[in-house]
């Protein structure tokens, strides 16, 4: 495989040369299956694993690749390889892990361009939408709405109008895999050697649109429920594809949950409007609740600020500082734990001694 179709270039060269002079090799992850990893190299394609000294040193699942990274590998046969380490990251695209436990889960590595796919049916949700955004600039990727479904829709106008009240400067494209419309200005939206994501929940056409850009099926697809649109999770991992006229595309499962990550400044660009009514209050640390001259309220009462969009912007603000807290009382407990352990190992080396 030719590296610079691999998205290899100037920048991702100079980090790889501490690996190169050790006699390592750079591939990148086009998949993950159960801690095995398909990864992509000049010399064709490997199935590796990561060092035990990589498992061992790794102290959160930030230490392990993900689809996207760039890897320095060894190999010792035709097709398996060993991962040694992973290539500094430009980006990375974040949530909080699902469940109780507060900790994090990159999605993808090393991306340029977020496709955000919304389809354009009874699942358009504008708060959802913002949500994505938020960590989609968090991530330090660019983000451009795909509208999909676009031949089932039939308040197309009133739908765009929407999204554009959210998502300020941010590029829309119409499509419709089924009927093979819109798909030349997506297409044009793909730089040769920039690496594309595709996020949104089930049932969004991202699969449908993976297929229709690589010209050949190899993503399964699954038709949505009637009565509400949604759609099953057809996509079950990430994986990498390399398209036709150039560029990578990341396809991904789809995400009807997605909790937040840190996303402090994701979140102002998200909600830039919010962030100009706030800047014009009299008070610097206002709650926007009963203080005087609060610019944010008389927008909100004058109709200049929507009120639904500013209630999702205090939700997710608040989920921010709950994870915060959550995430800083985890850090200390996980301190206390490492203190134990190494006083228990003192104590029981000085046991040892003659």
């Amino acid at each position: 495989m030719e590296m610079k179709k691999l998205g290899w270039n100037e920048e991702v060269a100079q980090l790889a040369i501490p690996y190169i002079s050790n006699g390592l090799m750079i591939g990148r992850i086009a998949s993950e299956y159960k801690n095995k990893y398909r990864i992509y190299t000049e010399r064709g394609e490997f199935t590796g694993q990561i060092s035990g000294k990589q498992r061992y040193l790794a102290r959160s699942s930030e230490d392990f690749p993900v689809v996207g990274d760039w890897v320095a590998i060894s190999h010792h046969n035709h097709n398996e390889a060993v991962i040694h380490g992973i290539l500094p990251r430009k980006s990375k695209f974040s949530r909080k892990t699902a469940g109780k436990v507060t900790s994090e889960q990159i999605i993808a590595a090393n991306i340029d361009i977020v496709f955000l796919v919304n389809a354009l049916n009874q699942d358009f949700n504008l708060r959802r939408m913002e949500r994505y955004l938020t960590l989609v600039w968090e991530s330090g990727a660019n983000p451009i709405i795909i509208l999909s479904k676009a031949d089932i829709c039939t308040d197309l106008q009133e739908k765009l109008s929407q999204v554009e009240s959210v998502a300020f400067g941010v590029p829309e494209l119409v499509i419709s895999a089924m009927m093979n419309t819109g798909l030349d200005q997506v297409k044009k939206h793909i730089p040769e050697d920039k690496t594309i994501a595709l996020l949104g929940s089930s049932g969004a056409g991202k699969s449908t649109l993976v297929n229709a850009l690589l010209g050949k099926e190899v993503q399964r697809v699954n038709e949505v429920r009637e009565k509400d649109d949604k759609g099953k999770h057809t996509t079950t991992t990430r994986d990498l594809f390399l398209l036709p006229g150039g560029g990578i595309i990341i396809d991904t499962p789809g995400m009807r949950e997605l909790q937040l990550w840190q996303a402090d400044q994701g979140l102002s660009q998200t909600f830039e409007d919010v962030m100009y009514y706030a800047g014009q209050c009299r008070f610097r640390d206002c709650s926007h609740r009963n203080e005087p001259d609060c610019a944010v309220r008389n927008a909100l009462n004058n109709g200049e600020l929507d009120r639904k969009r500013y209630e999702n912007y205090v939700k997710m603000q608040k989920e921010l500082a709950y994870l915060s807290r959550k995430e800083n009382k985890s850090e200390l407990l996980s301190e206390k734990e490492r203190i134990k352990k190494l006083h228990r190992t003192m104590r029981q080396s000085g046991k040892s001694k003659p």
